[in-house]
């Protein structure tokens, strides 16, 4: 059998240029395992601008001639990868956590963050998942804020227009005949359940978190592309804005433990985090 041959890496000094662009914008890192898809990954972004290889598209970048590029490359480097109700039972438990909690909030609205909410999926998914509680005769739906580093992005989640192979991910067909029209090719989230999601711009490791206090923060898959100090600092500022008998909702391959001292894992709801008061508190401290 003919060995296949490893990918071909891109070259190193203009894949260090990007990694630190991408880095200085986001707080994200490219693993060492996905260098190799970096140029797949910027080939249509660079077809377009009619740019031969990384080394001409930094160039580009650097001679300031072309003032979106460095936002386009790093929209393209983002993984935006989710989907409808990504891993359901998740959103059963969260649905369970603010039952609880809607006992404690002693007449004020329950307030939920999605950071990294990507191309909007997750926060959709909340928003039809208690506007149909909501219709059923339970509580007021909590208020949705959502947030990204991508404008890109965003623009999508407010849009709310999705092909047909995304509004199948994980979306029963119920949910989506309820809550989303279809225009030629394309699923169109209706203005009702748009409306019910603050999208706003954020880096969570640059900016300051959304106004406010929250009951619940998902912040899932994100953390995996940060440096330990950049996810100290997100835990830290997460930490400031959830309300006490607040939750974190974490990717499943993410973990508080040996990361901060800010979140310890919750006694009521198996998989979520609860803030321990001790704010910005690291391991090392």
């Amino acid at each position: 059998m003919i060995p296949l041959a490893a990918p071909e890496m891109p070259a190193s000094g203009a894949l260090n240029v990007l990694a630190a662009l991408l880095e200085s914008r986001t707080g994200q890192q490219i693993a060492a395992n996905r260098a190799w898809r970096v140029e797949t990954t910027l080939k249509p972004l660079m077809r377009a601008r009619d740019i031969a290889g990384l080394d001409q598209l930094v160039s580009a970048i650097l001679d300031g001639k072309h003032p979106d590029l460095a936002d386009k490359v790093v929209d393209a480097l983002l993984n935006q990868e989710s989907f409808f109700y990504r891993d359901a039972a998740i959103f059963e438990m969260i649905a369970a956590a603010v039952s609880a909690l809607d006992s404690l909030a002693l007449g004020r609205r329950v307030r939920i963050w999605s950071a990294g909410c990507a191309n909007g999926q997750e926060p959709l998914s909340l928003a039809m998942l208690f506007a149909e509680r909501e219709e059923a005769g339970g509580p007021q739906a909590p208020e949705i804020v959502a947030t990204d580093v991508s404008e890109a992005a965003l623009a999508r989640g407010r849009a709310g227009r999705y092909s047909q192979f995304e509004i199948q991910r994980g979306l029963p067909i119920r949910r989506m005949m309820r809550w989303f029209d279809q225009e030629g090719e394309d699923w169109i989230a209706k203005p009702d359940l748009v409306r019910r999601i603050q999208f706003k711009r954020q880096n969570l490791v640059g900016d300051p978190p959304p106004i406010g206090r929250f009951d619940i923060v998902l912040c899932r898959n994100v953390l995996l592309y940060l440096s330990a100090s950049h996810r100290g600092r997100v835990f830290a500022r997460m930490a400031e804005v959830i309300r006490p008998g607040g939750l974190l909702v974490l990717g499943a391959g993410e973990t508080v433990i040996g990361q901060t001292r800010a979140f310890t894992p919750s006694g009521r709801f198996k998989g979520f985090y609860e803030a321990t008061g001790l704010g910005c508190a690291s391991v090392a401290a």
